[in-house]
């Protein structure tokens, strides 16, 4: 009983806001306590968040931020936002057995955040998508390969620096 009011209340809570209840009247709004007390009772005030008087606008401003990295699903997937991208692509091919690659993942992401969305970033996984890695020549993890409109501009293997990875992404975008 207890957990079913406890269900009654919170749903209650989110179908009225705090602006319904000020605009209740001045002898309905006395009655409704801090406690909620008067939110179980039926009510002819009700309003919806999801009413349409309340809904959101369709498009956002263009504050939404872009993807840094991205994990590549398939090959179709590949081909969509790696080859086909506008922006040049840094692909991390990787495995979940690589001590290396957990190292390199995380600052390679940083590096080419720092771009502030000027490159992207797309991970592949090996064990999940041999033939990436088998089409890209791709003989041992890390291997990162840069490409720029659908065309492989340089590569390397192994671990490097936080300063050889600003480096090598600052090269890819033209800087």
């Amino acid at each position: 009983m207890r957990n079913m009011a406890h269900r009654l209340l919170v749903r209650r809570i989110w179908t009225i806001s705090v602006k319904d209840i000020r605009r209740l009247p001045a002898s309905t709004a006395a009655t409704a306590s801090p406690s909620f007390s008067a939110s179980l009772q039926p009510s002819t005030t009700r309003v919806s968040f999801l009413s349409p008087s309340r809904t959101l606008p369709r498009s956002l401003p263009h504050t939404s931020r872009r993807e840094v990295s991205f994990n590549v699903q398939d090959h179709e997937d590949f081909t969509e936002r790696v080859v086909n991208s506008e922006l040049p692509v840094l692909i991390d091919f990787h495995a979940q057995w690589c001590g290396p690659c957990k190292i390199l993942g995380p600052r390679l992401e940083k590096a080419v955040a720092k771009q502030k969305g000027r490159v992207a970033m797309a991970k592949v996984d090996i064990d999940d998508h041999t033939d990436l890695a088998i089409e890209y020549g791709v003989s041992a993890v890390p291997t990162v390969i840069a490409m720029r409109g659908g065309d492989v501009v340089d590569h390397f293997v192994g671990i490097k620096d936080d300063d050889e990875l600003d480096s090598f992404v600052s090269k890819i975008i033209g800087q």
